[in-house]
């Protein structure tokens, strides 16, 4: 039986795990954090979100980036520093703008195939996971803005998205929480949300019971490939365990890279270039203590277009993200980037008590496309699953799919 190593224990990782289990794979998970899902699957904004798959290679997103650069608390924010990865991945951006149609529509599409492998996984291996199928509603505060998501929605609508204008009374029958007026919005009635990081510690516990295994801990130095061994596993992971003191060599027929914004620095030791940048995300997580907020805090999922914040109840507790920032794989959770969130929860909903908030930080993994990389690599046994951007927990289900598929093409079982 072949054995295959996937690097990342995340969502990307975790659903390619289950779905390679299911046609007889040997499976082994190797992650450098203790638990599965602990890093960019820990705390996003929740949305399993078709209505968001619009890709941001636009002239429209520079403009606003450019506009907001000298602002600490903007939503998108770029350190001008210079790195070279930056730059060159800003450059691959902007050559991307003339096919922004096109992809917004294939993103479109995959997150609408997406929904129901996740939820039938869900399904299958009694994951709680907090799920909410209320929809989504994205708000629009002017009349500019609110025509600009006109022209956008009907590529969204070409991928095959039912999703709908409404008006400012509407939009307050749909969520009679919001306690601030706004223009106009629109609204998906399919989408959803849900606790990302409950999912995959789920669907992990569901892989153990199929036979894959963990290995926790264990931060991959290099990956070499020995070309002669055919029939054996000619590729070997040298693995530092207990904050490096320990070393391991694993031996596997395949790898499938699921790492990340870290999926770069995999795929130079395996001979391909993939220009994935980190791009931060914060949330916080506000607790619902008492009646009072509980009954205050939305349930339908919103996305403001203006803060670029979106929105998630996981059960007793609120999720507010938002923000995009371009500062290399920094990881500091920045006071002046959280309190935007705050703020913005005190407006909308000010009987949504904020005494207990939990900030969180997460690098999404950026292609300059905007679109994962599934498939296989340059030399025989390498595949990717990655570079799904601030869309993992949208995309992962049906991506696993088109990952499997790809190595049972390559490497039959049996």
């Amino acid at each position: 039986m072949p054995r295959i190593a996937i690097i990342g224990a995340g969502i990307t990782g975790v659903t390619s795990a289950y779905a390679l289990s299911k046609l007889g794979y040997d499976v082994t998970v190797y992650d450098r954090q203790r638990y599965p899902a602990m890093e960019t699957s820990y705390a996003n904004g929740g949305q399993l979100s078709a209505s968001n798959a619009e890709v941001w290679n636009s002239a429209a997103t520079i403009l606003k980036g450019l506009r907001w650069m000298l602002r600490k608390n903007a939503p998108l924010l770029l350190n001008p520093k210079f790195s070279w990865h930056k730059y060159s991945w800003l450059a691959q951006f902007m050559a991307q703008i003339p096919n922004y149609r096109d992809n917004t529509i294939a993103t479109t599409r995959l997150a609408i195939e997406a929904r129901q492998h996740l939820f039938d996984m869900a399904d299958a291996e009694g994951i709680d996971f907090d799920l909410e199928r209320r929809g989504i509603l994205h708000i629009y505060h002017d009349a500019a803005s609110f025509d600009t998501a006109r022209r956008s929605n009907a590529l969204l609508e070409a991928g095959g998205l039912e999703r709908y204008a409404v008006s400012s009374s509407e939009a307050r029958d749909i969520e009679p929480t919001l306690q601030t007026g706004c223009y106009g919005g629109f609204y998906t009635p399919s989408d959803a949300t849900g606790d990302i990081h409950k999912f995959t510690r789920g669907l992990a516990a569901a892989c153990e019971r199929r036979g894959v295994t963990f290995v926790q801990d264990a931060d991959i130095d290099t990956i070499s490939r020995d070309s002669r061994a055919r029939e054996s596993r000619p590729y070997t992971l040298d693995i530092l365990r207990n904050g490096g003191t320990q070393r391991e060599q694993h031996e596997a027929h395949a790898i499938v890279v699921c790492a990340g914004a870290a999926s770069r620095k995999f795929a130079r030791q395996l001979g391909d270039s993939l220009n994935i940048y980190p791009v931060k995300g914060y949330s916080i997580s506000v607790h619902l203590d008492d009646a009072e907020s509980q009954a205050a805090a939305p349930r339908v999922s919103l996305l403001d277009e203006a803060a670029k914040i979106v929105t998630s109840r996981l059960g007793d507790r609120f999720r507010v993200a938002g923000t995009a920032e371009f500062n290399g794989f920094n990881m500091d959770i920045r006071a002046e980037r959280v309190q935007p969130l705050i703020d913005w929860t005190r407006k909308h909903f000010p009987n949504v008590k904020t005494a207990r908030v939990v900030p969180w930080c997460g690098l999404r993994p950026m292609t300059p496309n905007m679109m994962p990389r599934v498939g296989p690599g340059k030399r025989p046994g390498v595949f990717y699953n990655t570079g799904h951007g601030h869309l993992g927990w949208t995309l992962s289900a049906a991506t696993a799919q088109m990952l499997a598929a790809s190595v049972g093409r390559a490497l039959p079982v049996g």
